[in-house]
């Protein structure tokens, strides 16, 4: 049977003191409930790590097919950054 968006699963974690009293703060500055800012904080990270993911697997098929940038060109684009007309973006 297909879950609905409201079933939940309770997840537990230790988490250090100062680092739970910032959460405290939070939820009260906020006026939100301590679960509502750790849902918040925990769908960020697993979007932040799933983009992770998607550009690592891409940046390996660019690999796998040959598209890079020479290393050189790089150093020399980053080296020219510090000039009054620094050279264009290596493609």
């Amino acid at each position: 049977m297909m879950g609905s968006q409201t079933d939940t699963r309770v997840l537990t974690a230790h988490v250090p003191i100062p680092l739970a009293e910032k959460v405290d703060q939070m939820a009260a500055r906020l006026e939100r409930s301590r679960g509502w800012i750790m849902k918040q904080a925990l769908s960020a990270w697993v979007e932040q790590e799933e983009d992770r993911y998607r550009l690592t697997l891409e940046a390996l098929t660019d690999v796998d097919s040959c598209r890079v940038i020479d290393q050189q060109a790089i150093q020399a684009w980053a080296d020219s950054l510090e000039r009054d007309e620094p050279l264009p973006v290596p493609y």
